[in-house]
């Protein structure tokens, strides 16, 4: 979070389980920092505007004479007035429900969305206390309904450090099925074996802070150079390899002993008699390999990479 700025909440309700009601409030507990270019003329740097014009007149069409169409399968257009939309169930109500609790497992994090911080208001202190360590002992999470944006959305509430976080999910129906099968062929007992020493090798603890936004530090880099009129430097590029492995064992075995010695570990002068030291691997985080380290980022300040592992739970 470290910003200047104050978090403002988003929402307020209360939670209920049972009879008891724990007033909070919403804050957002995330935010991007994707970089963003926008859109100029070559030539001269002056903004692009977008205009609303119709397809059929080729008019500008002013706000007000904006309505909403909902387009049917068959490409049928049908326009919903302001009393329509007023028909719809809006759901309002200021309560996020809990409905069950259940185990963190059987929720896949495909279903997390959004998530949000929760914080006890007024007398909501001892019971928001309560229901953080019920969770937190029953090692469960709380499916919750909560009516966000006039919809009711299905969320779950977990603990994370002292505080109760609400995930907001998808609905069922929109998580996608891949539409391919996949072939779990017959992998050689070898290669297993030597892929799970290569999972040994690198084996550790997550820490997002060893990670880097290589990308944000690169632009600003840019950038800062191009406003200074200095020379750019050029990026290095990954020496990371893509397109088919030819020898699978041969690119595990080579594998385990690049991870070894980024380590500082010893390693064999014989790939072969690696399959020996398998115990050898110390279970340790592994150190980012030196290419990842671009000459752009020593002038680039840190910025946070995007952590997709984030929106798992924890």
């Amino acid at each position: 979070m470290g910003h200047a700025y104050l978090m403002r909440a988003i929402w307020k309700g209360a939670v209920s389980f049972g009879l008891v009601s724990v007033p909070v409030k919403l804050y957002a507990a995330t935010e991007s920092h994707d970089v963003s270019f926008r859109q100029v003329h070559a030539k001269d740097g002056g903004r692009i505007k977008y205009q609303r014009v119709c397809s059929l007149d080729g008019e500008e069409v002013a706000y007000a004479d904006i309505a909403k169409g909902y387009e049917t399968e068959d490409g049928e257009m049908v326009i919903l007035t302001d009393d329509d939309m007023a028909e719809l169930p809006a759901a309002s109500s200021r309560e996020i429900a809990v409905e069950k609790f259940v185990p963190r497992e059987q929720i896949d994090p495909l279903l997390f969305e959004k998530s949000y911080y929760l914080e006890p208001e007024g007398a909501g202190a001892k019971p928001y206390a309560l229901l953080r360590q019920a969770l937190l002992d029953a090692d469960r999470m709380a499916v919750v309904t909560v009516a966000l944006r006039q919809r009711t959305s299905i969320a779950v509430l977990r603990v994370k450090d002292d505080v109760i976080v609400l995930q907001t999910m998808m609905w069922p129906d929109e998580v996608r099925t891949p539409d391919f099968k996949v072939d779990t062929g017959d992998v050689k007992d070898t290669e297993v074996k030597m892929a799970h020493m290569l999972v040994e090798t690198l084996a550790g603890d997550f820490d997002a802070s060893e990670f880097e936004d290589d990308y944000a530090g690169a632009v600003e880099a840019l950038v800062k150079s191009k406003i200074e009129g200095g020379e750019i430097k050029r990026t290095e590029k990954s020496t990371k390899t893509s397109g088919e492995v030819v020898d699978l064992l041969a690119a595990l075995q080579k594998s385990v002993a690049a991870a070894k010695s980024a380590r500082g570990e010893e390693t064999d002068e014989e790939p072969e008699k690696s399959t020996a030291k398998k115990g050898a691997a110390k279970k340790a985080p592994a150190k980012k390999s030196a290419a990842k380290k671009t000459a752009a980022k020593k002038t680039a300040k840190k910025a946070p990479a995007k952590k997709a592992a984030a929106k798992k739970a924890s």
